[in-house]
């Protein structure tokens, strides 16, 4: 007697269908799964043994065998299993064979039976949407998982339930999607007081998502700003909410089913390792770039990362997606992010303080900036030195400009920004125009020209950085609402581009 039900391997963000099935066979008794499975799939026979044995059902005197197919696809996790539970009593005629062929089942059981939740139910739910079948999953998972409105969630908290509804004793109702989460972290822009470039700085990254340096003394307010620049940010929009979620699904971070318009903002320390930044592991699970997808990723005191780690993100910054290679894994994450760097002029942070600098001031200045490479250093759109904040400042009372303010010309920039590029591949916003995209809509007036040209002669200007002045530049007529690159856009994004925040290394 043999019977079959569905469920997935990730692959990253990708979920590859895998057929689960099951065989009863005459000769001496037993449990084997066989098709690459690891450790926790392995275990797995004992699990649904015991969980079997709490709904009072005896395994029959027969060989078992659980086939995972395609079976030289590797099968990590212990979100089998449901779907080997499911196979099995569907061998046992104890659900429909014919319910359980329609179903993609994910998820682990307790030893008595309960469901307990699972990563990864968003994309599962998108495969079986592929596949017109429904999703059988944990009841912590249904809320995730009924985001996808493509396909019925079924979500028991049991396995009893589960039978139950196959057999229609208590057929369970379609699951709904959780709440949207807000997100927001309530910090405003008008408690930072002073430092009126670095917020105009800010302003022009998140308009057209460019990539900041900044660089100053401790205590100047670089992490102030940086952290709220999520309070500026444009809400996801329901395709970036999606991509978004699925990597947090996939990494386990969703909160309740919940999905969150707030673009995400990962700050690792700068102790952290290789694979917890790029991904890795375990798994080859996503790092932090992935995490930070569509979102922000904040590296505090950028020279202080091993030079390896940073030299890894030169790749993803240009082309928005990872591949984590591995022995048994070649694993693709999505990672467009808005690098924002913070850092020190020096070891000691006081190069620019002549009172107080240490006795190898200006050298020791080149040597800890030196820490960050010259084709990473190319990277950053924007470089600003952020000066320590005066006390005529720190004594005004708050005002200005508040994050709400901000965030009003950055949407109306990022608007712009889609009803321009609409449909073109893989173009969403300024930073991701370029070749015959980006001077189409970024090509400055007579005078801008000049401006550019003599600067990236007098400066001796990368192509790449050539080409981000002029994403900035464009970025910086947006917020003005301004069809055509003009000479003072230019001018900002020239000033904004050769900061001296990195003396020693040419533009």
């Amino acid at each position: 007697m043999t019977a079959r039900t569905y469920s997935v391997a990730f692959e990253g963000v990708e979920a590859r269908t895998v057929e689960v099935q099951c065989a009863l066979s005459p000769g001496m008794p037993g449990f084997a799964i066989v098709g690459l499975p690891d450790k926790a799939v392995s275990e797995a026979r004992e699990r649904v043994r015991a969980a079997l044995s709490a709904l009072s059902i005896a395994l029959p005197s027969r060989r078992i065998t659980i086939n995972l197919s395609p079976a030289d696809l590797p099968k990590e996790g212990s979100h089998f299993d449901l779907p080997i539970a499911l196979a099995l009593l569907a061998a046992l005629d104890m659900v429909p064979r014919e319910d359980a062929e329609q179903v993609l089942a994910i998820g682990e059981l307790s030893l008595d039976g309960a469901l307990v939740p699972v990563n990864g139910a968003l994309p599962a739910a998108m495969a079986a949407a592929r596949q017109d079948r429904a999703l059988l999953c944990p009841a912590g998972c249904g809320a995730e998982a009924a985001w996808v409105g493509a396909t019925r969630v079924v979500a028991p908290a049991s396995l009893t339930e589960a039978v139950q509804h196959f057999t229609g004793q208590a057929p369970l109702d379609s699951a709904r999607p959780g709440e949207v989460l807000d997100g927001t972290n309530g910090r405003d822009l008008r408690d930072v007081k002073g430092q009126e470039h670095a917020k105009r700085a800010l302003e022009i990254a998140a308009a057209g998502r460019h990539h900041l340096l900044m660089v100053g003394p401790p205590g100047s307010g670089k992490s102030m700003l940086a952290a709220r620049l999520p309070g500026i940010l444009p809400p996801l929009s329901a395709l970036e909410a999606l991509e978004t979620s699925m990597v947090h699904s996939v990494a386990g971070l969703l909160d309740e089913g919940g999905i969150s318009r707030q673009p995400p903002f990962r700050d690792p320390h700068h102790t952290a390792s290789m694979a917890a930044i790029v991904g890795g592991g375990r798994g080859a699970g996503p790092g932090e770039i992935s995490l930070a997808h569509n979102g922000v990723l904040f590296l505090d005191e950028l020279p202080e990362f091993p030079r390896a780690v940073l030299e890894t993100l030169r790749q993803p910054i240009e082309t928005g997606e990872v591949v984590v290679s591995r022995a048994n894994a070649h694993v693709r994450y999505p990672c467009r992010f808005m690098l924002v760097a913070a850092a020190n002029p020096c070891k000691c942070g006081l190069l620019s303080d002549p009172r107080r600098a240490c006795a190898r001031a200006p050298g020791c200045g080149e040597d800890y900036m030196a820490r960050i490479s010259g084709p990473m250093m190319d990277r950053f759109d924007l470089r600003i030195d952020v000066p320590p904040v005066a006390l005529s400042d720190l004594a005004a009372p708050v005002g200005g400009e508040g994050s709400a303010e901000v965030a009003q010309r950055v949407l109306a920039a990022r608007e712009l920004q889609r009803d321009r590029y609409g449909e073109a591949a893989g173009v969403r916003l300024n930073a991701d125009a370029e070749g015959a995209v980006l001077e189409q809509v970024a090509e400055p007036d007579s005078q801008g020209r000049a401006l550019l040209d003599k600067a990236a002669e007098r400066f001796a200007l990368s192509a790449r950085g050539y080409h981000r002045v002029l994403r900035v530049a464009r970025s910086i007529a947006d917020l003005d609402g301004a069809r055509q690159v003009r000479l003072p856009h230019v001018a900002e994004a020239v000033s904004l581009r050769l900061s001296q925040a990195r003396g020693s290394v040419p533009a």
